[in-house]
């Protein structure tokens, strides 16, 4: 298969931080952390690692509010963007914007009634909150 034979579905353009995705923009490479956002240091420590390897944007649970205040300090001492991935409570959402999070990931399908769910969404930008179905 070559270039001409790949089908890309056009998408909305978003910006997380300082990268584009959607559109027309390069495919971005992602990851996300599989230690406690609240250990900042083993967090850091293994998002530095997959910086190292390639990756463009990171995706950090958010479960705790402590999870949600160590991204302040995460945001410090790495070099790409940070989604906070929130599922059940849309108050880490909020909470993870309030502390420097670049992109918001909600899992509507376990954030609750739609009512919850756009709760989330009434202090921020609609481009920075990227909702995901499971259907």
């Amino acid at each position: 298969m070559n270039d001409k034979d790949t089908y890309r579905m056009h998408t909305k353009v978003i910006q997380i931080g300082d990268r584009k995705i959607g559109g027309g923009n390069p495919i971005a490479i992602q990851s996300m952390t599989n230690t406690k956002t609240e250990d900042v240091k083993a967090t850091v420590e293994q998002i530095l690692r997959l910086e190292r390897a390639g990756c463009e944007i990171i995706r950090c649970t958010v479960p705790t509010l402590e999870a949600a205040a160590a991204i302040r300090e995460i945001k410090k001492q790495i070099h790409i963007p940070l989604v906070a991935d929130i599922h059940f409570d849309y108050r880490m959402a909020l909470a993870a914007i309030e502390n420097g999070a670049d992109k918001i990931r909600i899992n509507p399908g376990n954030i609750g009634n739609p009512e919850r769910a756009d709760s989330s969404t009434s202090t921020s930008s609609s481009s920075f909150v990227e909702y995901e179905c499971d259907r």
